[in-house]
């Protein structure tokens, strides 16, 4: 299978990924707004029913595309449209690095932003060493209490940004304090007030979070 031309006009449409198929959707900023930065965002746990179209991850790519970021949402293998089956962070980790290639190769000139929730910041961190990516969004990593090892993470040392809960009923919101202060390099951390982990009621909020926080790191439009 022939990749196809990354699109000039929003777009979801089919990449060739390492078990098959995988489902994109490409969205455009307004172009008025529009700067040389693809972000790709990764969604939750996929056996929970985590997708492309969950609520938190159409926001987190809102609040980037707001900024001027064309945003690349996909769903992992085994979800939607793609083809294969859930393989524990492994298979996901050969997902996304199959759509930063594709992105890449259509967009040479861009930066590259990698963003997950969740499951799909797990995911997105764990590959970023490899990825090089030149800023990180983090919501609700699930450090504790899913078998997510992310002791072992390596994080290239680019802007981060976490966001958490303080209310998160699935994600120890203290165990991800404690984390991110014995980092050797601390990334910029949000603490959201009475806030759980899907962001019921708090999605503006996020959205108004991320916004203030990545806007330093864009580049120039």
């Amino acid at each position: 299978m022939v990749q196809p031309a990354f699109p000039a006009a929003s777009e979801t449409l089919l990449l060739d990924g390492p078990a098959g198929a995988l489902e994109v959707a490409v969205d455009l900023p307004e172009p008025a707004d529009a700067r040389a930065l693809v972000a790709v965002v990764c969604h939750p746990l996929p056996t929970e029913g985590g997708t492309m179209h969950n609520k938190v991850v159409t926001m987190v790519a809102r609040a980037l595309r707001e900024l001027g970021a064309t945003t690349v949402r996909f769903n992992f293998r085994g979800t939607g449209q793609s083809a294969g089956a859930f393989d524990h962070g492994a298979g996901e980790r050969e997902d996304l690095r199959a759509v930063v290639d594709w992105v890449r190769a259509g967009r040479p000139g861009d930066a590259l932003w990698l963003a997950g929730f969740s499951f799909g910041a797990y995911v997105s961190l764990s590959a970023s060493a490899e990825l090089q990516p030149d800023a990180l969004v983090s919501i609700a990593p699930p450090v504790s209490g899913r078998g997510w090892d992310f002791a072992g993470i390596e994080i290239p040392e680019v802007p981060w940004l976490v966001v958490q809960g303080d209310a998160d009923e699935i994600v120890d919101a203290q165990a991800v304090y404690d984390w991110v202060d014995a980092l050797p390099r601390r990334p910029q951390l949000v603490r959201m007030v009475d806030t759980s982990h899907f962001f019921h009621r708090k999605l503006i909020d996020l959205r108004g979070a991320i916004q203030h926080e990545v806007k330093a790191w864009l580049p120039t439009a």
